[in-house]
Order: structure tokens, then C-alpha cells, then sequence
């Protein structure tokens, strides 16, 4: 599931600033919040502190707003 325009969906954005904070934990709350959930602003964030490859992280970030995904799915299947 590739990320839509780059941009985390409001509806996911808390859940995906947890994850990427553990992913991640020198991010603070403010350099997520700039971001907005755009994708390759939070990857720069990433490179510049702790100069990863953009395309690994952009893999991360993908893979943790999928699981994000299928979670909230597996809860609305009752």
C-alpha cells in the first residue's frame, strides 16, 4: 500500500507520530507537527539526524503506516 500524495492521513497522523518516535526518538513532537504527515519532510527530518538513506526511511515510514493500517482494520472486523 503505497502512501497517497505522500501525505499521512489526519486520521492516522497520531497513531504514525507514535511509531515514528519510537522508530526514531531524537524527532520531537515539534519537528513532527512542522511536517504535517508530508512523507519526504519527515524523511529529511530522519537524514539530517541520523543520516539513514532517504529511500530506507521512505521504506520505513511506508511499512509503519501500513501496519497502522491493518491494525485499525483488524479492530473494526469484530
Amino acid at each position: 500500500m503505497a502512501i497517497m500524495n505522500e501525505n499521512i492521513s489526519s486520521g492516522k497522523w497520531a497513531q504514525v507520530k507514535g511509531k515514528i518516535r519510537e522508530a526514531w526518538g531524537e524527532l520531537t513532537e515539534d519537528d513532527l507537527e512542522k511536517t504535517k504527515g508530508d512523507i519526504g519532510q519527515i524523511a529529511g527530518l530522519v537524514q539530517q539526524k541520523y543520516g539513514e538513506a532517504q529511500e530506507a526511511i521512505r521504506s520505513k515510514l511506508n511499512s509503519l503506516v501500513k501496519n497502522i493500517g491493518s491494525e485499525s482494520n483488524k479492530s473494526v472486523k469484530h
